[in-house]
């Protein structure tokens, strides 16, 4: 699977009510490089932050909330010295029309866009995403008249260890950045692919994904050892157009088009896949398109792969021999196998970070998606994705397998093109 060592925290937390303050201990990498290796040979998700569960309620917390310009104003300070990034999970979030949440570095040199009632959503959760910064300030400004109305529950923060915009190299050498001529004629297939965030401090590769009826409904699929469930899927955050502008450019230093909360539909560990339905669309500014499908099971005769390596920016690979049918991890042929193998990659790679990523055929159309194997910029060895063939059919129910969703109207098509 596709994960490395990431690092961890020496978890230390405390709070203090009366000034409004959470405070996390600065992060100790090297303590639990044990526990990154056990997670490696459980294939586990990699994780990008280290999550702590905590709760502390805006309307219980009376002290820190003050009268301004006739709104009542609630403020919570998150201080985790030598971080990252902070990332918080609201496990209860509701706010009324007057309400505005704010999220900003304590510096006011960075922020990210404010929440409202247009956030409301089925599950009353709300999982931001990153802040590049270790001192944040939290504020909610209300109507005096309808504070009674608010919901809001800081549930976890995520303490960040690896994330966006790091100043040093991550993702290795050879993976080719989407801005440059390689991936000219996969434009409209790179704009499907995001950056996933989940529970706040695990991470993977997704791509929204076209149906029959070619509506955008916000379809979006990753891969089932990435860990979106039922129970986590409100959790979710995709990252839009995390890439560079220049081929070998400046780094993107970009987070701020992004969907938070989805709504789980199927998944299949079979073959690997995780489909979910974002609780609203990407923005029509964003450029996103929806990727188109083959569920023929017929081989590739040549794979492109679209991934974020090491939550590192977009980068694209190229495999240009045939793919084969296999079972996962394994070389021999099977008819009936649950994999797709890239025998090894002749341009790029795939790292950590990169599972859920998808791989097209030379059709432009989705084939499967990354479950993982031993590629590297070092190692010319094969990586396995999940077959979009045995997902169609899954493990026969509703809630393991792709057809219900992606063909609801029972059209029958074999496949599909991405669309904008």
């Amino acid at each position: 699977m596709k994960y490395s060592f990431l690092g961890a925290a020496l978890i230390t937390l405390s709070f203090n009510a009366l000034s409004g303050e959470s405070f996390f201990a600065p992060l100790d990498v090297n303590s639990l490089h044990d526990q990154e290796i056990e997670r490696e040979v459980k294939g586990e998700a990699p994780r990008f932050a280290i999550p702590h569960d905590i709760h502390f309620n805006s309307l219980t917390d009376k002290s820190s909330w003050t009268e301004v310009n006739g709104k009542m104003v609630w403020t919570h300070r998150v201080v985790a010295p030598n971080s990252v990034s902070l990332n918080f999970g609201f496990t209860k979030f509701n706010l009324p029309e007057s309400a505005e949440l704010k999220i900003y570095s304590s510096d006011f040199s960075k922020n990210m866009r404010s929440f409202t009632a247009m956030d409301n959503n089925v599950d009353r959760q709300l999982w931001t995403p990153v802040i590049l910064a270790d001192d944040v300030t939290i504020e909610l400004a209300v109507d005096a008249k309808e504070l009674n109305l608010v919901e809001l529950e800081l549930g976890r923060v995520g303490q960040g260890f690896r994330t966006f915009a790091q100043k040093s190299a991550k993702a290795g050498a050879c993976n080719v950045d989407v801005a440059c001529s390689e991936g000219d004629e996969w434009r409209e297939e790179i704009d499907s692919v995001a950056v996933i965030s989940r529970g706040g401090s695990t991470f993977c590769t997704g791509f929204m994904v076209n149906n029959t009826q070619n509506d955008k409904t916000p379809y979006f699929m990753t891969a089932n050892h990435c860990g979106i469930t039922a129970a986590n899927a409100a959790s979710l955050v995709t990252y839009w157009n995390y890439q560079r502008s220049t081929c070998r450019g400046s780094r993107a230093n970009r987070s701020n088009q992004f969907n938070t909360g989805s709504q789980f539909l199927a998944s299949s560990a079979r073959s690997d896949f995780t489909l979910v339905r974002l609780n609203t669309a990407p923005r029509s500014e964003w450029n996103v398109s929806y990727a188109g499908w083959d569920r023929s099971g017929d081989e590739a005769s040549m794979a492109v792969a679209i991934h974020h390596p090491a939550t590192d920016e977009k980068s694209i690979s190229f495999e240009m021999d045939p793919t084969t049918t296999t079972m996962y991890l394994k070389n021999d042929i099977v008819k009936n196998g649950t994999h797709v193998r890239v025998t090894d990659w002749d341009k790029g790679t795939t790292e950590p970070g990169s599972s859920g990523s998808p791989l097209f055929n030379q059709d432009h159309r989705v084939i499967g998606q990354l479950h993982g194997g031993y590629a590297s910029c070092t190692s010319r060895t094969s990586d396995w994705y999940g077959r979009i063939s045995v997902s169609w059919n899954g493990d026969g129910t509703p809630s393991t397998r792709l057809k219900d969703h992606l063909d609801s109207a029972n059209r029958g098509m074999r496949f599909t093109d991405t669309i904008r």
